[in-house]
């Protein structure tokens, strides 16, 4: 049997330090996003928007034009981009925190004004970055720093469900979850990733995908056990799906 060899992608900055702690999944959704923008040839004509997280250090690995944002500004820093420089590719890369928390209303009415652009965000169920604090996707029950005995219901609410909630935005055209825990769940990943993309680039409208990421260092287990907790506690929840897809029926 012929060993398969992986090609690392051409947009990779040549040696880059890697940011990311030991078994994040950020490093394989930015390798997935930059396989997609390689194999759709639109890498030279590319513009990335990331917000302060860890989601900001996209731009150490990708060799795009790129701009930082501020903290849950990057769907509102786009959109001034996509509508200044509207034959360019323009994506947001964020996390959950970002894009449903202080940037709720910034990504919602991107969605609802039908912004012609794609939005990727890393819902690892917690504020990765600053300590591991509760996040607006933090699950009923979920220990953090500044929920030590649980997320409860009655002091907290319910977490967001992203994917579902643009679904429901008439502006959008492309709405999905997927997770990195397994193999065939990343190959799903990147075809959510790149039909995201495709919608922009037809101009239908926006385009999202949720994608359930471990944060073995804030949830202070290894990378195993923190892909069994996005199997066993976060799917139940948060259920990988396409929610809305207008290219399909």
């Amino acid at each position: 049997m012929a060993t398969q060899v992986f090609k690392i992608p051409e947009i990779y900055r040549k040696n880059a330090k890697y940011t990311f702690c030991p078994g994040c999944d950020h490093g394989v959704a930015v390798r997935l996003v930059a396989e997609v923008l390689e194999e759709m040839k639109c890498a030279e004509n590319t513009i990335a928007v990331c917000s302060i997280g860890c989601s900001v250090t996209l731009y150490d690995f990708l060799n795009l034009d790129s701009l930082e944002a501020p903290h849950g500004r990057a769907l509102a820093e786009a959109t001034g981009v996509k509508r200044a420089k509207p034959d360019k590719i323009v994506f947001t890369y964020q996390g959950d925190g970002d894009f449903a928390s202080i940037g709720l209303a910034e990504s919602m009415h991107a969605a609802l004004r039908g912004e012609n652009l794609t939005a990727i965000c890393i819902n690892n169920t917690t504020y990765g970055m600053t300590g591991g604090q509760l996040g607006p996707t933090t699950i009923l029950g979920q220990v953090t720093t500044t929920s030590p005995t649980g997320r409860n219901l009655e002091y907290y609410g319910y977490p967001i469900k992203i994917a579902e909630h643009i679904a429901l935005c008439d502006g959008t055209a492309f709405s999905a979850r997927v997770s990195l825990d397994t193999v065939p769940n990343i190959r799903k990943a990147k075809q959510a990733i790149k039909k995201a993309f495709e919608v922009q680039a037809k101009g239908l409208g926006f385009g999202f995908v949720e994608i359930l990421s471990t944060c073995p260092t804030n949830w202070r287990m290894s990378p195993d056990k923190a892909h069994d907790r996005v199997r066993e506690e976060m799917m139940p929840v948060f259920k990988p799906g396409v929610y809305k897809d207008i290219t399909e029926g």
